[in-house]
């Protein structure tokens, strides 16, 4: 029996995020102070009052997610047998699997939040919800949206069976729900986001992210961290850094994910983080398995 400890990322802030344990757990709120003290400004203040839009910005939300993770999984005293996190996700389960400190990736996180805040403005974008359509029908439908419009579209979330996240250029992405809606699609809706997250889109803040990584110190992890790039296990301090760099403009295959971990020898899978979706998501990929989670 191996446990699994998992990530989330982005959609799954709240307002008031994290309050309950500040006010509860000396340990959380000690490292909630140091993130403060680290980054220069009341990032506290954002996750427990908002405003919600203020929270809601990518440059705020992706260190508010981390710093509630990463700060949660701290006070569980856990060993997990393998990690993994979806999207941003996987700089908490970093830190968990103690390839990096917190300090280090609170910093970097909280640059890969500006860097994709600024390239969605530099090269305006969006994404949008599929679900009940197989993977290789969403992929045809980017496909085809793509060659329509003459921009990119594409499959950038593999969330569970039946339920994909597509991402790209925002004329493309109508089209694409517009194509999905013609072909049966059981819901095909745009996403409120900053950007085009997973695609070239996000060009801009490359060189920018792999500049930040390249000065974060990763360490060889004590079990194996799974990449949404690649959705399989690694251990390499190379590896792991280059596919961090990677995840920023590639899908994250977090459905095979699960169903790697699986065929790995997981069969208890723990959310830790401010909300359940990736609970959710296991329920729907895999059966015979253990689901909770930690808010």
């Amino acid at each position: 029996m191996s446990t699994a400890y998992l990530f989330p990322g982005q959609g799954s802030q709240k307002v008031g995020m994290g309050k309950d344990h500040y006010e509860s757990n000396a340990g959380f709120a000690a490292l909630v102070d140091d993130a403060n003290d680290i980054l220069g400004f009341d990032l506290k203040g954002i996750m427990f009052e908002g405003p919600p839009d203020v929270l809601r910005q990518t440059e705020f939300t992706q260190p508010a997610i981390f710093l509630h993770s990463a700060a949660l999984f701290a006070t569980l005293h856990a060993q997990p047998d393998m990690v993994a996190g979806h999207s941003l996700g996987e700089f908490s389960a970093l830190v968990a699997c103690k390839a990096a400190s917190f300090e280090d990736v609170l910093r970097v996180v909280h640059q890969r939040g500006k860097l994709m805040q600024m390239a969605g403005k530099k090269n305006p974008g969006t994404m949008a919800a599929l679900i009940g359509m197989v993977d290789e029908k969403v992929e045809t439908i980017c496909k085809e949206a793509s060659e329509k419009v003459g921009k990119e579209v594409i499959a950038a979330n593999y969330n569970c069976p039946g339920q994909l996240v597509i991402s790209g250029d925002v004329e493309a992405i109508e089209k694409a729900v517009e194509l999905a809606k013609e072909q049966g699609c059981r819901l095909a809706k745009v996403l409120p986001v900053s950007g085009a997250f997973h695609s070239s889109l996000m060009e801009p803040a490359f060189e920018g992210l792999k500049k930040e990584l390249n000065q974060l110190e990763i360490r060889k992890p004590n079990c194996p961290i799974y990449s949404n790039v690649t959705a399989k296990p690694t251990e390499s301090v190379a590896e792991i850094k280059e596919n961090l760099l990677n995840q920023l403009l590639n899908p994250v295959r977090w459905t095979q994910t699960m169903k790697n971990m699986y065929a790995n020898g997981a069969t208890k899978f723990v959310e830790v983080g401010p909300a359940n979706v990736l609970q959710g998501l296991v329920k729907r990929t895999l059966n015979d398995v253990e689901i909770n989670g930690h808010q």
